[in-house]
């Protein structure tokens, strides 16, 4: 994977006073300073992934109030024997030049964290030290999924993610944060620089996107053979057309408009040959200037 020049998981090792305020408040009892260990990690940011996502930037400072007090797993294993750590402070971080890969201003979401210094705690506390455990990957909801080029929902748009339009990469942009679950110690998280996981139902995700790119691909064809059918109708009519369209009225549609296409593409014959006696002015008329 790729590694950022500052580390995702940063530690930082014995707090001050006024993070250990912000961690006994989450505590059951007042905590020392020496009895825990906190380090810094990037949870995620507003550049386009590895699945061509992105979060919108204010879903990232919505995001930011909500993680303070969620634990940390790994792998993304809902388990109470995993828990390890927990998010004590939050911000929205940027503002240093840095540009997304599609241009714009880079921001991501930055958290602290603690775990209490035990011998259980030890290899993983040396392992963070050490540079072993720093890709970090978070559960999260968000209300909808927008495409980056029309802006309209990602399932209901003709545009196809990790595709250019106009010099301009389509991507699917997180938007309206609506709850998180957890973030975890990964291997390979999607975003470069951090991680996401955007639904916990990781299957009937996947079926869900072999289904909106089935319907995708659908009203893709729609406007392909209507176009050459009917090519006054012009595109963008016809893309706005099949966006409403569901399953049966494309297929419905595909076809009819299949046979015209195929009508109009049947190739005629330059050279015919009959018996029927044809005027030697016109036989000539080809010759003549």
């Amino acid at each position: 994977m790729e590694i950022c020049k500052d580390a995702v998981v940063k530690a930082i090792g014995t707090p001050e006073a006024d993070e250990m305020a912000l961690i006994n408040a989450l505590s059951r009892r007042e905590l020392g300073a020496d009895e825990v260990y906190t380090f810094a990690l990037r949870l995620c940011d507003n550049d386009i992934d590895r699945d061509f996502e992105r979060f919108d930037d204010s879903t990232l400072d919505e995001l930011a109030p909500m993680f303070v007090g969620v634990s940390g797993v790994f792998d993304h294993q809902w388990s109470a024997k995993g828990q390890t750590a927990r998010i004590y402070r939050t911000e929205v971080a940027g503002g240093d030049g840095t540009l997304t890969a599609d241009g714009r201003p880079y921001r991501f979401l930055k958290g602290w964290a603690y775990m209490m210094r035990t011998n259980e705690n030890a290899a993983l506390i040396a392992e963070i030290d050490g540079g072993i455990k720093r890709e970090v990957s978070v559960g999260c909801a968000v209300e909808q999924v927008v495409c980056s080029i029309c802006g309209r929902p990602v399932d209901e748009c003709p545009h196809e993610k990790g595709e250019e339009y106009d010099a301009q990469i389509c991507c699917g942009v997180l938007t309206g944060a609506t709850d998180v679950y957890e973030w975890s110690f990964v291997a390979v998280p999607a975003q470069r620089k951090a991680g996401v996981i955007k639904s916990a139902g990781k299957r009937l995700e996947d079926e869900a996107r072999l289904g909106r790119k089935y319907l995708k691909n659908l009203r893709r064809e729609l406007v392909r053979t209507a176009g050459i059918a009917e090519p006054e109708l012009g595109h963008a009519l016809l893309e706005n057309v099949a966006g409403k369209l569901d399953e049966e009225e494309l297929l419905g549609l595909i076809k009819l408009y299949r046979g015209k296409a195929d009508r109009l593409l049947i190739p005629r014959a330059q050279l015919c040959y009959s018996e029927e006696a044809v005027p030697q002015e016109i036989v000539d008329g080809a010759f003549l200037i």
